[in-house]
C-alpha cells in the first residue's frame, strides 16, 4: 500500500516527423479533485527542454483527480516550418490540402486523464503536424 498521498505527472514531446524532440513548446497543468464537474485549478507551467521534457512540473495538490496537461503547439509547429501551408510541397500531399489555412493544424492540444494518490504518470506527447497521439508511459 503507497504512503504518498498525491500522485505525480511528467510528459515529454517527441516530434514524429523528424524523429527528435520537441523544444520550447510552451506546457500548462492544470488540476481538480472531486470528479467531471469541479473547477479546474491552473497549477502552473513549463517549456520542453532540448530532449523534449518539462523537468519542472508542480506538485499536484492532495485530492486531485483529474490532469490537464495544455501543449500549445503552433509556435513550435510554425517555427519547424510543418503548418498546413507547406503540405502541399511534400510529394505526398493532396493537392488542396487545407486550402487558405494558416497556422498549424493544431495549434494547442489538451490532454485531460484520471489520477489515483502514490501514482505517477508520465504522459508523452508524440506530434506531427497533422497528428498526435498521447500514451501512459514510465
Amino acid at each position: 500500500m503507497s504512503t504518498h498521498t498525491t500522485a505525480s505527472v511528467s510528459t515529454h514531446i517527441l516530434d514524429t516527423s523528424i524523429g527528435r524532440p520537441a523544444e520550447g513548446v510552451a506546457v500548462s497543468l492544470s488540476a481538480r479533485g472531486g470528479g467531471a464537474g469541479a473547477a479546474w485549478r491552473a497549477l502552473g507551467a513549463s517549456a520542453t527542454d532540448a530532449d523534449g521534457r518539462c523537468k519542472d512540473l508542480p506538485a499536484l495538490p492532495e485530492g486531485t483527480t483529474h490532469v490537464r496537461l495544455d501543449f500549445a503547439t503552433e509556435e513550435y509547429l510554425l517555427r519547424r516550418g510543418t503548418g498546413p501551408q507547406q503540405a502541399d510541397v511534400q510529394q505526398d500531399a493532396p493537392a488542396n490540402r487545407d486550402s487558405g489555412a494558416t497556422g498549424a493544424f493544431f495549434p494547442e492540444v489538451a490532454i485531460t486523464f484520471a489520477v489515483v494518490p502514490g501514482e505517477h504518470y508520465h504522459v508523452p506527447l508524440l506530434l506531427n503536424p497533422f497528428g498526435y497521439s498521447v500514451y501512459r508511459g514510465s
